[in-house]
């Protein structure tokens, strides 16, 4: 029996000793029921030591973090970091719940339209920048600014206005003596000075000139401001539409603010001018093929291009006319980038044309002047005009006469202006028409124009008798006219959307065999051209394409897309093989290869 009851009392300690164990917040001993086991006996638990320090409860209070703090008793959230300290909660914060992006029509949320009426905007704008204050528009009854100053004004204003009363009986009879000077002159003999009560008077022709001047200057760059003000202090012409006579921009008067040079330096280490030609390169025309890829992109008009030109022979350099009112020169072998901007133009610039030997060029625009500019210094050496929008302009490509060229404009005239005298030498006036394009053909010694009388007409120089007229009733208007480099056929581009060859010879009988079909030049005047060799007819498109056909089979071998917009103008250089130019209406200028 002793055993037994020592077996017992072995079992009870270990039930104690487990229970005690298992607990490990309490300290407290388990009695024994048991009468056998002596009661003296304690039993021990383990209490293990807590290593962790005893730290207060920290309630973390969102938006509330102090920057300068440099160092934080507990991990915030990169929430409550981002929040904001002072001033309104942001409405789409990151604190908020994250809005729906399908909801956004914003990069940082949602923006709301609001309509206020263009009255009392206008309204609420004066009243701001007189008194310096607005009404709400989320709510009329409050205002925003400070309203001290006004009060101020209303009181004043108020005392002033029963004083002024008074006063204008009294000067009601003097204003009506009052006559304000007319601009224009009150002879009725003058027939182009007279308008009687309908001309303007000091106050009012200077208040809508300046009206003017505002809204021109508002879409001018910092350079054409500048190139602005410095005509407004020369003197004016005698007559804005002239009689043939130079402007106030000439020889003497010329400034540096006709053009800009965008390169390093206008000589290089050896001293030659930036547009002498490459070293490298040699007179030979290559062996042409079409070209597949677009190689560079030249950007810097702020309008569409109008037209482009390779300067003669080695066709090294660019020439652009843009609707910007610019004419820009760039660079092709090297930087490609923009050289020189010539700013002389008021409106549009329409039509160019190098000399032979690219030392000087032309260039008339929509403000009804042809301007002669020196391509190296960016001066404007001459003027000319007649009162009338000149449309396209030609040098006779004779050395022996670059001081003559031919100018077709909307008065359905050819006019050849003499450079050195500035004078009308002839006029060819037989057309029906706005004269579109002149082209020399026979060794120089003729020229074809097409005007918008759907007519072909050549002209022997210097004499105004038209020695071979071409009409059809079923003709439709040319507005681009090309040569071909061996001088026996000239190419028309007609605007039923299709390519006709003319002889250049005697006869100028059209060549019903040969017609190039497939684009469409509806509506455009889009330009066209031979590859130096002969081999291709190229062509512009008003879907923006460019079109290149066999002059043999006539068929087209190749496509390319060139521009978004109307493919206007395409041009070939002069030494290379597959190298093509293109220009569009929307501000670019493309090379392909």
């Amino acid at each position: 029996m002793d055993l037994l009851s020592a077996y017992n009392d072995s079992d009870e300690e270990e039930s104690t000793t487990t229970t005690t164990t298992t607990a490990t917040t309490t300290t407290e001993t388990t009695p024994t029921n048991n009468n056998n086991i002596n009661n003296n006996k304690a039993i021990t638990s383990f209490k293990p030591s807590n290593l962790a320090p005893i730290i207060t409860s920290i309630r973390v209070v969102e938006n509330k973090i102090n920057p300068n703090d440099k160092i934080l008793l507990y991990n915030p959230t990169v929430e409550s970091l981002e929040g904001d300290i002072y001033g309104p909660k942001k409405p789409f914060s990151s604190n908020e719940k994250k809005l729906d992006p399908k909801l956004k029509n914003h990069t940082n949320g949602i923006v709301e339209d609001y309509h206020i009426n263009d009255y009392a905007f206008d309204q609420q704008i004066l009243s701001f920048r007189n008194h310096g204050y607005s009404e709400n528009p989320n709510d009329s009854t409050e205002l925003i600014g400070y309203r001290d100053n006004d009060e101020n004004t209303t009181t004043t204003t108020t005392t002033t206005t029963t004083t002024t009363t008074n006063n204008n009986n009294n000067n009601n009879n003097k204003k009506k003596k009052d006559k304000r000077k007319r601009n224009i002159t009150d002879d009725p003999s003058n027939v182009n000075g007279y308008l009687g009560p309908w001309g303007k008077t000091e106050r009012e022709f200077k208040q809508s000139g300046e009206d003017d001047m505002v809204s021109i200057e508002s879409g001018l760059t910092e350079q054409q401001k500048a190139f602005m003000d410095s005509r407004v202090k020369k003197p004016k012409g005698k007559d804005e539409e002239g009689d043939g006579d130079s402007d106030s921009i000439g020889t003497a008067t010329s400034s540096n603010n006709t053009s800009i040079f965008h390169g390093k330096s206008k000589k290089d280490y050896m001293g030659r001018s930036w547009i002498d030609p490459p070293s490298d390169l040699r007179l030979v025309i290559p062996d042409t093929y079409i070209p597949k890829k677009s190689i560079h992109t030249y950007t810097g008009h702020t309008k569409g291009v109008a037209a482009i030109r390779y300067i003669p022979k080695y066709g090294h350099l660019l020439l652009s006319a843009g609707m910007d009112n610019t004419v820009k020169i760039w660079d092709v072998y090297g930087d490609r980038r923009c050289i020189q901007t010539y700013m002389g133009h008021s409106q549009a610039v329409r039509d160019i044309c190098f000399s032979n030997d690219g030392r000087r060029f032309l260039s008339c625009g929509y403000d009804r002047k042809t301007r002669l500019w020196d391509t190296e210094t960016g001066k404007i050496l001459n003027s000319f005009g007649n009162g009338k929008i000149p449309y396209c302009i030609k040098f006779n490509p004779d050395d022996d006469k670059q001081e003559q060229f031919l100018c077709g404009g909307s008065d359905k005239k050819i006019i050849q202006w003499d450079i050195k005298s500035n004078e009308i030498v002839q006029e060819y006036d037989q057309h029906l028409g706005a004269v579109n394009t002149i082209t020399f053909l026979d060794d120089n010694r003729r020229f074809v124009t097409s005007s918008d009388d759907k007519s072909l007409r050549v002209w022997d120089w210097g004499i105004p008798v038209v020695i071979k007229y071409i009409s059809d009733p079923s003709m439709h208007s040319m507005p681009a006219v090309a040569l071909h480099p061996k001088g026996k056929w000239f190419a028309a581009q007609s605007l039923d959307n299709q390519i006709l060859i003319y002889s250049a010879r005697d006869r100028f009988r059209i060549n019903k065999k040969k017609r190039f079909l497939g684009h469409n030049v509806s509506g455009y005047a889009c330009q066209l051209g031979f590859s130096p060799d002969g081999k291709f007819i190229y062509s512009g498109d008003s879907t923006g394409k460019a079109f290149f056909w066999d002059w043999k089979t006539s068929k087209i071998v190749k496509t390319i897309n060139a521009h978004n917009n109307v493919c206007i103008g395409i041009e070939w250089a002069p030494l290379e093989p597959s190298k093509v130019a293109t220009c569009s209406w929307n501000n670019e200028i493309k090379l392909w290869d």
